[in-house]
């Protein structure tokens, strides 16, 4: 029975050892993707702070605005991962505006949409920690939503777990390529290769106060 499901939903390519969602599987992924979108609605928030289509529609935009620049890849590495025009950021900016719990639904949600796109799976596991959990990371942003400097340190925070995910499923799923290198260290220098350099520009652009000042204009009238 599971494996007549899974046949349906995904492609597995042999000779290259990995596998694709089927037209099926995508169908899936949109589905899932809505119902993030709808825990976030029903789950997200408490009291007077319930979410509202504003936020919805704000969080829709931000995973849009992650999947359009991540097709504009400055760099882009053979087995996953590319440099983007801060990608990134999007997802960490609802975490910051609306709160850890839709920061993290909102980047499961691009995650997955990640997927249908640009799919790079050798393993189940793999594909939870390299697209929904690395994405859903990003969400974490918004523990430091109320603190001075919270958008920045949010963002650091955010990008660390992605950037751990991603360590972890290189030591486990693609030791292979380490060529003789200790795994961890081989798995440490690839992953940072595209996440530091957006990263650190994007630390330069959030450290601008025109840029701060803005962002916390956007804030407040997106969470009134």
């Amino acid at each position: 029975m599971f494996k007549k499901i899974f046949d349906l939903l995904v492609v597995t390519d042999v000779e290259a050892g990995s596998y694709y969602p089927t037209v099926a599987g995508n169908i899936a992924l949109f589905v899932v993707i809505a119902l993030l979108f709808l825990a976030m609605f029903v789950f997200s928030g408490s009291g007077k702070k319930k979410v509202n289509a504003k936020q919805l529609a704000f969080s829709a935009v931000a995973v849009a605005l992650s999947v359009v620049t991540s097709m504009f890849a400055v760099f882009s590495l053979p087995f996953g991962g590319s440099i983007t025009l801060f990608r990134m950021f999007f997802i960490c900016l609802i975490g910051y505006f609306y709160g850890t719990r839709a920061g993290i639904l909102t980047g499961i949600a691009c995650g997955f949409l990640d997927l249908i796109l640009k799919p790079y799976v050798v393993h189940p596991v793999q594909l939870l920690i390299d697209y929904p959990l690395a994405f859903g990371c990003l969400g974490l942003s918004g523990v430091f939503a109320k603190s001075k400097l919270g958008l920045i340190k949010g963002y650091i925070l955010g990008v660390a777990g992605r950037y751990i995910c991603h360590v972890l499923s290189g030591v486990i799923f693609f030791a292979m390529y380490a060529g003789g290198k200790n795994p961890m260290i081989y798995s440490l220098g690839y992953n940072a290769t595209y996440i530091v350099p957006e990263a650190v520009v994007t630390l330069i652009l959030l450290m601008l106060p025109p840029v701060i000042a803005a962002i916390n204009m956007v804030k407040r009238q997106v969470t009134e």
